[in-house]
């Protein structure tokens, strides 16, 4: 059995600080490209919710 190393997350075997790193790196990077994209802007959210509530003019 291998020695536990102990991480930010306290204690844990080699194999799980490994797994921990590649899921801290893919939540890092999946954040930072939905920053990229705007995926949080509230002001784009707004502007939907704004034309959605215009009435359109009957012909």
């Amino acid at each position: 059995m291998s020695r536990p190393i102990h991480s930010k997350y306290g204690y844990e075997p080699p194999e799980w600080v490994q797994a921990d790193s590649r899921l801290d790196k893919w939540y890092k990077d999946k954040k930072r490209r939905a920053k990229q994209h705007g995926a949080f802007s509230l002001d784009k959210k707004r502007r939907k919710q704004h034309a959605k509530d215009k009435k359109m003019p009957l012909s």
